[in-house]
């Protein structure tokens, strides 16, 4: 799966609340390669059933069943299956960040190749998971108000306002932070819309590109429409 910790397209989200806030932190970590295999085989699980049994009747006794394991096994590791679906959601995260940052920071091509490349690289992203996605979309409310989701989320700021200063380096800032947030939050419901339906390899790289001419004129319209910077005054001699 992707997401999703320096750039977050991935996370959508949702009104804070003041109402109990689950523990989704894992128990413990993995130590020796024979809890490791454990945890990866319950989140493999967890995949499964989620794929299968959607939110609603995801239980960490199905996840038990599938992994062959007991579920005291489990809670060795997760409290809770809210901690088992925020795992998921965050290695999510993680992947899809890690993709899109590598994306926006390569100084090998120009800004707006860049955005051209990430364009097309989430889109295809989400049509690729999409009914993953969808699922753990549905388990949001499980975890979407605790300390850590607003850690993870809050976390990926960085990379895109590195990118916009890179790009728009004489655009006001506050166009600037409006700009990043235009592209952000574009293409993430843009790109969940689109991944609802079933999509051919060609349907995805029209869409892509035309949502890629769509960002690239607007990021061109500020660059020129920014005051030119005055040149540094001669010292006098």
């Amino acid at each position: 799966m992707k997401d999703h910790s320096g750039f977050q397209f991935a996370f959508r989200g949702h009104p804070m609340t003041d109402r109990p806030r689950p523990q989704i932190s894992s128990r413990k970590r993995p130590q020796q390669a024979r809890s490791s295999d454990l945890v990866s085989a319950i989140l493999e699980a967890a995949i499964q059933v989620l794929a299968r049994e959607g939110a609603a009747r995801f239980t960490t006794t199905r996840v038990a069943e599938r992994a062959g394991v007991s579920v005291g096994s489990i809670y060795q590791y997760f409290p809770n299956k809210a901690a088992i679906l925020f795992r998921l959601q965050s290695d999510e995260w993680q992947q899809t960040s890690k993709m899109l940052g590598d994306t926006l920071r390569d100084a090998s091509c120009s800004p707006l190749e860049r955005v051209r490349r990430l364009v097309h690289a989430f889109v295809k992203s989400e049509c690729d998971e999409a009914a993953m996605r969808v699922a753990l979309s549905d388990a949001a409310p499980l975890y979407r108000d605790a300390p850590e989701a607003r850690a993870v989320r809050a976390a990926s700021d960085g990379t895109l306002a590195a990118f916009m200063r890179e790009a728009l380096p004489d655009v006001a800032p506050a166009k600037r932070r409006l700009a990043g947030d235009l592209l952000k939050t574009t293409l993430s419901a843009v790109g969940k819309e689109f991944s609802e339906s079933p999509r051919t390899a060609r349907e995805i790289a029209k869409y892509s590109d035309a949502m890629a001419d769509m960002f690239c004129a607007y990021l061109s319209s500020l660059a020129a429409s920014a005051p030119t910077p005055a040149p540094p005054r001669a010292r006098p001699r």
